[in-house]
């Protein structure tokens, strides 16, 4: 692994590293690695692949990111005619993504908190995707209901969907399964994608016009390390939660 640049911000230390092998960059913050995308801005993360495969499945044409990263989920969005908006709170994040993770000019940027930026517009979008983290956890406020009744309100009445990737350490982790019972709280079709059995998992919790949605398949192979996406997709699977007694 090779160290391409280093950046220290407000929010954290972040490294752009590129693996020797391969010639992918990843994107690490906090020691956590955010991003990793092929040399031409495609993701190597299958639960990006996954809610990729998602949105293509709800034709969406009108999407929010909340978290950038490498901002690979966007250049991909971008390159089948989707309007991307992404926001972060970090504004470095925006000009490592560009400069290193190919995110393309016509990607709409806004450096703003998640619930700041819902809370000044108006507008409605076809899906909100969530994928923000501090370390290894999201914000307490963005993944605390009332943030979730505010996202439901900048989503299209008929057809909006919010998809949230929450990490999981193992089968006992109950933060899916506590995300997914806001969620129901709020939509009456709430889905939980995951793999059980994993360790250090991305489940995949979604709301809204969702009940039609089935396992999504690679739809942009990367030039590295597709069979080995192919390979988990075909592990994830939709299954019931359980509501904690705290939701």
């Amino acid at each position: 692994m090779i160290r391409v640049a280093k950046y220290h911000t407000d929010f954290g230390s972040i490294e752009v590293l590129r693996a020797k092998d391969s010639g992918s960059f990843i994107y690490r913050q906090g020691g956590c690695y955010q991003s990793e995308c092929d040399p031409n801005g495609v993701s190597v993360v299958p639960y990006i692949h996954a809610i990729f495969g998602l949105l293509a499945q709800a034709r969406v044409s009108d999407v929010l990111m909340i978290g950038c990263g490498g901002g690979s989920l966007g250049t991909m969005l971008d390159r089948v005619g989707v309007r991307v908006t992404v926001v972060d709170i970090n504004p470095k994040a925006f000009q490592i993504a560009r400069k290193y993770f190919g995110l393309p000019p016509g990607v709409h940027c806004c450096i703003s908190d998640g619930r700041d930026f819902l809370r000044a517009g108006r507008h409605r979008y076809d899906a909100i995707v969530l994928d923000a983290y501090s370390g290894r956890r999201i914000p307490d406020h963005l993944c605390a209901e009332t943030f979730f009744g505010l996202a439901q309100t900048r989503l299209k009445n008929s057809s909006g969907i919010l998809i949230g990737n929450v990490h999981a350490c193992h089968d006992l982790d109950i933060m899916p399964d506590r995300v997914a019972a806001k969620l129901a709280n709020i939509w009456a079709d709430v889905k939980l994608l995951d793999i059980r059995g994993a360790q250090d998992r991305n489940a995949l919790v979604m709301a809204g016009k969702v009940r039609d949605l089935v396992q999504p398949v690679l739809m942009m192979p990367p030039s590295v390390g597709a069979e080995e996406i192919e390979q988990e997709l075909g592990l994830q699977a939709f299954r019931p939660w359980h509501v904690p007694r705290r939701a």
